[in-house]
């Protein structure tokens, strides 16, 4: 096997486990430990795992979901300053649900290794994080929307009747002067009970979000009871905004404001 192959067989290995030992790698692939190491290291450099004590964890970028691919580029800076902004605010020892979506995966990347612990629906957040031992994970089960690999639908809902979260960190397609809208009718369904189950409901989005409806009604603002957004929200968005009553978290201010 040249060593091409071998790189890719090793990645490939990892992004399935989530998590995968020196040991485990080397008996599958039948090479030395050493040589693993030297993988690990290669695409440890390239971000595709994060190397750990023995082992590496898979961080993958989505990219095996078609929507999640198309995004995750855009907006990039944006979407990290408001994760970053949205985890500071987050406790050890607090429950989150995540939502699946560009942002709140940047958002699980700031919480690996943090002992928290995290509830989701994004199979690419689970495969970031399933290797945590310091995270505890649950797995939200049912039908999974290729585009994203999240889970939607009614038996999703239903495992969430008996949760009880610090907060849910939620994305959408648009917010207007009404409230917030996202594109798939399972999707909308399927937050609602994320945002029913939570002490506090944050939204993350960008600023071209603002002022864009989509296909399906979510909520009014009333029932966010923070928005985190960034910095290039344009005056005359953020005044639209300032009308809802909304409380915003600019991502790198220290205060927020609003109702």
């Amino acid at each position: 096997m040249i060593a091409e192959e071998r790189r890719q067989r090793v990645l490939d290995l990892v992004s399935t486990k989530g998590f995968a030992t020196l040991a485990d790698l080397a008996l599958e692939i039948q090479v030395s430990e050493s040589t693993v190491r030297r993988d690990l290291e290669f695409w440890h450099q390239q971000g595709n795992l994060k190397r750990t004590h023995g082992g590496a964890i898979f961080v993958g970028d989505g990219s095996s979901f078609p929507a999640l691919e198309e995004r995750i580029d855009a907006q990039l800076e944006e979407k990290r300053a408001i994760a970053r902004a949205a985890v500071g605010r987050i406790c050890d020892g607090d429950t989150v649900l995540l939502d699946g979506g560009t942002t709140t995966l940047e958002a699980a990347r700031l919480l690996l290794g943090r002992s928290i612990q995290v509830v989701t629906n994004s199979l690419p957040i689970a495969a970031l994080l399933a290797g945590s031992r310091e995270t505890d994970l649950v797995l939200l089960g049912g039908y999974i929307y290729p585009k994203t690999g999240v889970a939607l639908g009614p038996f999703t809902v239903r495992m969430m009747q008996d949760l009880h979260v610090h907060q849910t960190l939620l994305s959408v397609s648009g917010l207007t002067e009404r409230g917030l809208f996202n594109s798939n009718l399972l999707l909308v369904e399927t937050e609602r009970a994320m945002m029913r189950c939570a002490d506090e409901v944050v939204l993350l989005a960008d600023h071209t979000k603002v002022g864009r409806p989509a296909l399906a009604f979510l909520c009014e603002w009333s029932e966010i009871d923070l928005l985190v957004i960034d910095r290039k929200l344009e005056d005359r968005k953020k005044s639209m905004l300032a009308q809802t009553g909304a409380r915003l978290l600019i991502a790198g201010d220290l205060e927020e404001f609003g109702r």
